[in-house]
């Protein structure tokens, strides 16, 4: 494993930047304000009114960030080994592939030490743009899974509200909080990333840097999981386009561990340090700017 020195950062801006990038799925829910549901609605009001998914087969549809998903279906709100949270969102709804993956690495959990998963947002019931949280999980592709186990009764539905996850970094994001962090924290993202329906894992820098350290034996799994901003809370899964689905795949992950300067980078000022110029923000999605099946999605009973 390569060498990664850490240069310390000590502005505050950095720090809060980095604690808001995951703080939108993982802290409690907050009312939304109503939804324009008007024509020209930008997408995410449109797909966020809708309550069920379309009764089609199942398809997703355009690209991670830019889609909508037929024939989706729920992750049971409870199941054996785990719990879906913030039931209030709407968002226990995904292509039936990744329900079988998520069912599955839960019913894993046990023999890991990691008790079952506490599920938080995948797709809404008919994909498309979210009103909140996420530029992704617009095709029933990806879901967050919290890096919090699931307790051993089942929660409330006020619980799963208010409840938050555990933040397993460190407070100057250097690295994982030893208090927090556990084996078991390494052995349940290593079953994501085994899994062969996955593509990727996001996790916050901090902990693939953990994973570097700590990961024994075959290390060919740590090329799927990537370090990004946030996600020091859950960790996000993303599956694979499925086999004649007409969405857009992502380029593969880059060979190799991972565990190498491209790691290295997100320590340093260059990805912690503050844009001097804030970005314009992008306009909203308009339904015309997703894949024109999508509107057939959005307008069906």
């Amino acid at each position: 494993m390569a060498v990664i020195t850490v240069r310390p950062v000590v502005l505050a801006t950095v720090l809060a930047f980095l604690a808001t990038a995951a703080a939108a799925q993982d802290s409690p829910s907050k009312p939304g304000k109503p939804a324009q549901n008007g024509p020209d609605a930008p997408a995410k009001a449109l797909f966020g009114a809708k309550a069920r998914p379309v009764d089609m087969a199942a398809r997703s549809i355009g690209f991670y960030t830019r889609g909508c998903i037929a024939g989706a279906v729920a992750l049971p709100i409870d199941g054996p080994y785990w719990q879906a949270m913030r039931l209030s969102r709407n968002r226990n709804w995904g292509h039936p592939e990744l329900i079988r993956m998520l069912e599955r690495l839960a019913k894993q959990g046990p023999k890991l030490g990691w008790p079952g998963l506490l599920v938080g947002d995948l797709a809404q019931p008919r994909g498309g743009p979210m009103l909140s949280g996420h530029a992704s999980h617009q095709v029933g592709l990806d879901a967050d899974v919290w890096l919090t186990p699931m307790p051993a009764r089942v929660l409330s539905r006020q619980e799963r509200e208010e409840m938050s996850a555990t933040n397993v970094v460190a407070a100057d994001w250097n690295d994982i909080d030893p208090a927090v962090w556990t084996p078991q924290h390494l052995a349940i993202i290593r079953a994501a990333a085994l899994a062969p329906e996955v593509e990727r894992v996001l996790v916050n820098p901090a902990i693939k840097k953990a994973l570097c350290r700590e990961a024994q034996g075959n290390r060919a799994w740590l090329s799927k999981v990537r370090p990004y901003y946030g996600h020091n809370y859950h960790m996000h899964i993303r599956i694979h386009c499925p086999k004649g689905d007409p969405c857009k795949p992502q380029p593969p992950p880059p060979n190799g561990d991972g565990c190498d300067k491209s790691l290295a980078w997100w320590f340093s000022d260059a990805a912690r340090k503050p844009p001097t110029t804030p970005k314009k923000p992008r306009p909203p999605l308009r339904l015309a700017d997703l894949p024109a099946a999508c509107r057939a999605v959005l307008t069906a009973p």
